[in-house]
């Protein structure tokens, strides 16, 4: 997915180790903990990871149904996230996923209030890290009917994701959607804001300005 070219993988993690700077723990007698909290300065209910390594979204149609279960089933089963990606929320995917986050795209492909509610997590997605700045398009050939009637769209026919939300034109209503969607959850589940990794700095600094909880950067994998 994303980019051509060979890109970092998992076999390309160095960690590292502790030395001065930071003190080796005795393992028989003090643990390292890999439980991770996302969203507890505004949510409710913020989300808790044993592993802080989750699965990012991919759609409903470019996955099949059994696909996306599965991805729910691993994610709990290590005790992480997995995310719905555009055209909406299956409910395999649901019922498989102990933490499901889920994504408010430009296209609005499948996004509707009653799923948002049965959600962990919400994320606003600006961009992908593999097409930031671009919208998308899932052919027709993987448009099956069920597809089709969660995106509202004609079976069989390309159907194009918008490149930006319809709704605003710039940071500022950013902040208004995170406060409608903090709304409309009752302040229950934490509020991502997905982008692709462009003008990173400034770009997180609007984010996290506008209230969001966590901050995705998407690399060009994604």
């Amino acid at each position: 997915m994303g980019a051509k070219r060979r890109l970092p993988s998992f076999d390309d993690l160095v960690f590292l180790t502790a030395s001065a700077s930071r003190y080796p723990l005795e393992g028989y007698r003090e643990k390292c903990s890999t439980q991770t909290i996302l969203g507890n300065r505004n949510a409710k209910k913020p989300i808790k990871l044993d592993t802080p390594i989750t699965i990012a979204g991919m759609s409903f149609g470019s996955l099949s149904a059994n696909v996306k279960e599965a991805l729910g089933k691993a994610a709990s089963e290590v005790g992480t996230s997995t995310t719905t990606g555009d055209g909406g929320m299956t409910a395999e995917e649901r019922q498989s996923s102990r933490i499901l986050v889920y994504q408010c795209l430009p296209s609005r492909y499948g996004f509707n209030p009653d799923d948002l509610r049965q959600a962990d997590a919400v994320e606003i997605v600006l961009g992908q890290g593999a097409k930031p700045g671009g919208g998308g398009m899932l052919l027709g050939q993987k448009v099956s009917e069920r597809v089709a009637g969660m995106r509202t769209l004609p079976a069989g026919i390309d159907q194009r994701s918008a490149c930006r939300h319809p709704d605003w034109v710039g940071p500022d209503d950013l902040k208004i959607k995170i406060e409608e969607l903090r709304e409309i959850t009752d302040w229950q589940i934490p509020v991502y804001v997905k982008m692709g990794a462009t003008r990173v700095r400034d770009d997180v600094k609007l984010a996290v300005k506008a209230g969001a909880d966590v901050v995705v950067i998407d690399g060009m994998q994604g």
